[in-house]
């Protein structure tokens, strides 16, 4: 599921440079794709345990 996440973040990142470099780029596609890719972070970033613990408090 991680990779999945990952593949689909690098793609929304490409989406969104790509549109920027076009003409006449589009807001809402750069919007949507800024949105997937802060979602997918959002998600990875979730399962990453906190640095620092309950138990440290208790030492004071």
């Amino acid at each position: 599921m991680k990779k999945l996440f990952f593949l689909i973040m690098v793609a929304a990142i490409f989406v969104a440079f790509y549109e920027q470099n076009t003409p006449e780029p589009n807001i809402f596609i750069t919007c949507i794709a800024l949105l997937i890719f802060m979602y997918g972070m959002l998600k990875l970033s979730a399962k990453i345990p906190p640095k620092d613990s309950e138990d440290d408090d208790k030492e004071i």
